[in-house]
């Protein structure tokens, strides 16, 4: 079994991380304080690098961080791993994704797709990364109570088609850009113990 600690205060993505990793082989806690990390890496593995090596660096112990968005093929500089700062700064989650859905009005190429970057920070030495993607399309429509982020702006392709990721919540625990990331990660994990 490994314990890491993750690269955020946010209690409630360190709540989903411990819901999808089993118990037995992954343990994740909150970090007890947030750090303030510059993120200006060009990709979701320097972001995800960037944010471990400063939570390692703190606190002395093993590291689980990640760094994760939108793609939007129509709006393809505009979100990616700028997708928490998308509008500027100040925009709650609906905020955002109701943006995304204005800036989309009129567009045929709603192609978009959900990234996952992990990285794994053990030590210096042993640094190991895991990536998952959820493929879609932008919706026309905020729909959805579940999840947060851009979930009721996205329609993934594997949900049946029509359903926004807020309306799948149970779908969303087993196939979602996290889920698939983080499944890799225990693989990974359990045939190393």
């Amino acid at each position: 079994m490994i314990e890491l600690i993750l690269a955020s205060s946010n209690t409630h993505k360190a709540e989903e991380f411990s819901e999808l990793f089993d118990s037995k082989i992954v343990i994740v806690r909150p970090a007890t304080k947030k750090l303030d990390v510059v993120e200006d890496g060009l990709s979701y593995f320097e972001n995800a690098l960037l944010k471990a090596q400063a939570y390692y660096k703190e606190f002395k112990t093993p590291v689980l961080a990640d760094d994760s968005g939108l793609n939007v093929q129509a709006l393809s500089e505009e979100l990616g791993i700028h997708s928490a700062r998308f509008g500027g700064d100040g925009l709650t989650d609906k905020e955002r994704a109701l943006l995304l859905l204005k800036k989309m009005e009129g567009k045929s190429d709603r192609e978009a797709y959900f990234t996952c970057v992990l990285c794994v920070y053990l030590n210096e030495k042993e640094i190991f990364y895991f990536e998952g993607r959820m493929n879609g399309q932008v919706g026309y429509t905020y729909r959805g109570e579940g999840g947060f982020g851009y979930d009721p702006a996205f329609i993934p392709t594997d949900g049946g088609g029509e359903l926004t990721v807020a309306e799948l919540s149970e779908w969303k625990n087993k196939n979602s850009h996290r889920a698939m990331a983080t499944g890799l990660a225990q693989k990974f994990f359990s045939q190393r113990s």
